[in-house]
């Protein structure tokens, strides 16, 4: 068979490396930026093939509507004429600049910071990372000695490389047919060391072993597809990808810094992220100053969602949250400076309910005893949003996450719940992560006490499978709440619903949230009159049933009086008009709860605003 491209060995400053060779393709030039344009013509390129733009390539594949399309074109560019054919440049004094330093990304992968060679199709726009470009259709590769090739796919779904371990939400990647693995075009063509001297993980000096099924990586203590690198003197194990792993950091699960360590001092311990049990005989991730043993798996405690990518190992201790400044400060007796208002809020006592009265944090009625309410304007806390900190690190994130209100116009969504929040979020300092927590999904700990089940409850992060939501039978999304004792799984938007409410004007008792069979023989709503099947507040003493959206609104954490932004268009929000119910403008139902106007039209909820949007407004 014609293989397009393979692996030879090369020394290079001393080093053995396996680096991949195309007979045809030669490396991109390592050109500086040129001082004129009559250097730029009168400088000598070596020849280059003409190719096509990535995207072109693949839309020429007639089985495009496939998730898993064989890519059977050249990458070489034909001239044709034929209108929309379109080739790439390479851009040759840009390779002093490391591609994706300006957070963009290869328009192929969806990758960035992989090299500093690249191409740009002037037709699309786009940047293209040179391995992506210049992609074969086959490459023997030295992880699979035993296979024929790899092939050329584009794939539509999310899986992840086996060689750096990214996701990869879709685009051009190597798959093996054997193992069902995939790799990004770049880490596929990436040089292999032989040799690895190096005294992170291993005293003595590791070689590269082709054959990953047979050997348990003594740093992770899993047998994977990713093939090991061995020392043959002390019988010592490490996948490619643990090679380089860290020695000191710190993570979202945990309040202190956990380092790697060899072994454990039990043979069996729970892992603090995923909860399943650690081979003490293998390497994992410990905590020196707890009085409580605390480990963590390696690859648990590496997951993208659980470490920043920093290597502490001699870093001094810094940034520490313990040492902020408090939210508020005491004027005097009752009256506080909030950091987040600009003026002194007044500690009162709650006499009536108002319906029209929303705490501007967590945007929940202020039922309490006691609140924090301005004098000069209409902004009110419950005491317990009032003491909430600055900044938190939190179990679903990285990095530390810093307390922001929000303003009037209202466009983005909780990363946790996916409701929109019109509260205060905990947001991300860092520009590339775009990572939000409302106020509510924010005091999600582990383990969290849940009301309506008798065990704790831990977050599941990412996980194999779509699971249900016990509450609201819907699947789960990234990081569902699950029980280690039972089989009790609830999703972040459910637990984060109150468990009880006080505040239905037509029943005194408390209504507690169920989802189970468990009700008084009426089946309808209090409000709507329409049927109740799943998920419902009830009284048990007066026999009151509301569904939740009648209760709470079907966007419950928007404020009346702001202002929704749904692509380029504003929808104005109202509160409930409890004289009558104005019929929504798409669905043709009477609007229970909130209500968002635009253009002298009505609709009841974020999804009738939504396809109001794009069915009517591109007409």
């Amino acid at each position: 068979m014609d293989y397009d491209g393979g692996f030879h060995e090369v020394e290079k400053d001393g080093k053995l490396f396996l680096v991949y060779h195309h007979p045809k393709y030669r490396p991109i030039p390592q050109i500086k930026s040129p001082s004129s344009s009559a250097e730029v013509a009168n400088h000598d390129h070596p020849p280059l093939p003409l190719f096509i733009c990535p995207l072109e390539r693949w839309l020429r594949n007639s089985s495009r509507d496939s998730r898993l399309v064989l890519i059977n074109s050249s990458p070489e560019s034909v001239l044709s004429g034929k209108v929309g054919d379109h080739h790439v440049l390479p851009l040759f004094w840009c390779n002093n600049k490391k591609f994706g330093d300006d957070y963009s990304e290869c328009g192929m992968c969806s990758n960035s910071n992989f090299g500093t060679d690249y191409y740009f199709c002037a037709y699309c726009l786009r940047k293209y990372h040179k391995e992506c470009v210049e992609s074969p259709l086959k490459i023997k590769h030295p992880y699979y000695p035993h296979h024929s090739s790899l092939e050329l796919y584009y794939y539509k779904e999310l899986t992840v490389c086996i060689r750096c371990g990214r996701e990869m939400a879709g685009g051009l990647m190597y798959h093996c047919n054997v193992d069902q693995t995939f790799m990004h075009p770049v880490c596929a063509m990436k040089p292999i060391p032989i040799v690895i001297d190096q005294q992170k993980i291993h005293d003595h000096p590791l070689t590269f072993f082709s054959r990953p099924d047979s050997l348990i990586c003594n740093v992770c203590g899993l047998l994977e597809k990713d093939p090991p690198y061995v020392c043959l003197r002390c019988n010592f194990v490490a996948h490619g990808g643990c090679v380089e792993s860290p020695h000191t950091i710190k993570i979202s699960r945990h309040h202190h810094r956990i380092s790697r360590v060899s072994y454990l001092r039990y043979e069996k311990w729970p892992c603090g992220v995923c909860r399943q049990s650690i081979d003490g005989n293998y390497g994992a991730y410990t905590c020196k100053e707890c009085d409580d043993y605390y480990a963590v798996h390696s690859k648990c405690a590496l997951g993208k969602d659980v470490w920043d990518g920093e290597e502490l190992k001699g870093v001094p201790e810094k940034n520490d949250m313990a040492k902020d400044a408090p939210p508020f400060c005491k004027v005097f007796e009752g009256v506080v400076h909030y950091f987040l208002h600009d003026h002194h809020l007044r500690l009162e006592k709650n006499i009536l309910y108002d319906e029209n009265k929303f705490c501007e944090a967590c945007v929940m009625p202020i039922i309490e005893d006691e609140f924090y309410s301005c004098a000069e304007c209409d902004f009110i806390l419950h005491e317990t949003c009032l003491k909430a900190r600055r900044r938190i690190q939190h179990a679903l994130h990285p990095h530390p996450l810093t307390l922001k209100a929000t303003n009037n116009y209202v466009s983005s969504s909780c990363s946790a719940c996916f409701r929109c929040c019109g509260g205060f979020v905990y947001e991300c300092p860092k520009h590339e992560c775009y990572f939000k927590l409302d106020v509510r999904c924010a005091l999600i700990s582990e383990p969290f006490d849940y009301q309506g089940h008798e065990h704790p409850l831990f977050l599941s992060l990412h996980p194999k499978e779509y699971v249900l939501c016990e509450v609201c039978k819907s699947k789960c999304n990234d990081s569902p709440l699950s029980c280690i004792k039972c089989a009790f799984i609830i999703c972040i938007k459910c637990a984060t619903l109150p468990y009880k409410v006080s505040w239905y004007k037509k029943d005194e008792h408390f209504l507690t949230l169920s989802w189970g069979e468990e009700r008084c023989e009426k089946y309808w709503c209090e409000e709507c009159e329409d049927i109740v099947e799943r998920l419902f507040y009830w009284c048990n003493d007066c026999c009151t049933i509301l569904h939740t959206h009648c209760l709470f609104s079907k966007e419950p954490y928007l404020k009346p009086g702001q202002v929704l932004k749904i692509g380029e268009k504003v929808f104005q929000i109202l509160a409930r008009c409890n004289i009558s119910r104005p019929v929504c403008y798409y669905c043709m139902k009477p609007c229970q709860g909130k209500r968002f106007t635009r253009d002298n039209l009505t609709v009841c909820s974020l999804s009738c605003a939504s396809n109001y949007t794009y069915d009517y407004e591109e007409d």
